[in-house]
């Protein structure tokens, strides 16, 4: 079966030649990454893809590292299903187009991973009503209608969201971002809650993770001076609490630190 590639405009979807799976029922699952082409979001969805998994990668404005990804993908696995998603996560309209979009071309997901987000300075006093809103809207209001949306159309599977460890102190410098990941955590065991026993929800928390695309590992290790752990966590620990999440069928409305102890307020 195969498709013609579609050009994207304000949103659409992407969806290129794949092979129709030929593995038994249940044996396939489909996963739809927020932020995949880059950092965190690509390693996820490698790390899934060599599970078995079919992957959808969602991008905004990195179109050509999605689509490089997506047939590195496909030519890895040939008898997995790959495609790729467009759409601003800062419009509510666009967000409300995927999940139902993605389901006609896939059928319904087994996973919704909320990884992607905007991670901006500003202490209160200096945070505008537009920062804020930039914030909240892409971290924790596009999470909830894809949660929301997800539930309707799925009926079962999982939902992890990527919230930040920040959340366990009262720093403002990056205030209105800190409270939008402090707001997804509360949806997270909110969702956990309604959504159950069909709809596992849980969370996962990096620390010093991939330095800043203008730095370096060296900014890491400095940073990683002043946690407990005394080093950068790099992906593993964050692919492992993946792995832990979706292998643990009893697990819901949980939170897995992968932040080398920083969460614990030893520089609070």
């Amino acid at each position: 079966m195969a498709y013609s590639e579609t050009k994207c405009s304000e949103w659409c979807f992407v969806h290129t030649d794949f092979v129709v799976l030929k593995k038994l029922s249940g044996m396939n699952h489909t996963a739809l990454i927020t932020g995949a082409s880059k950092r965190v979001g690509k390693a996820l969805a490698e790390h899934l893809a060599s599970k078995g998994w079919n992957i959808i990668i969602h991008f905004n404005s990195s179109e050509k590292p999605a689509e490089k990804l997506e047939n590195e993908l496909r030519q890895k696995y040939p008898q997995q299903k790959f495609g790729r998603v467009k759409a601003n996560l800062a419009i509510e309209s666009e967000v409300e187009r995927v999940i139902p979009l993605v389901v006609s071309e896939f059928g319904p997901l087994d996973l919704l991973v909320n990884n992607a987000s905007v991670f901006n300075p500003g202490y209160l006093k200096e945070t505008d009503a537009q920062l804020f809103d930039s914030q909240i809207n892409v971290n924790l209001k596009a999470p909830f209608l894809l949660m929301r949306d997800f539930a309707s159309h799925c009926k079962k599977g999982n939902i992890i969201n990527f919230v930040d460890t920040r959340i366990t102190t009262n720093k403002s410098n990056f205030a209105a971002y800190s409270l939008s990941k402090k707001g997804l955590w509360e949806l997270t065991k909110m969702a956990a809650l309604e959504f159950a026993p069909e709809i596992r929800v849980n969370a996962i928390a990096p620390g010093v993770t991939l330095p800043p695309e203008d730095k370096d590992e060296k900014y890491l290790w400095n940073l990683a001076k002043n946690i407990p752990m005394k080093k950068p966590g790099g992906l593993e620990p964050i692919l492992k609490s993946l792995d832990f999440i979706l292998e643990n069928d009893h697990l819901t409305g949980q939170l897995l630190f992968a932040d080398g102890g920083e969460n614990l307020g030893q520089n609070a």
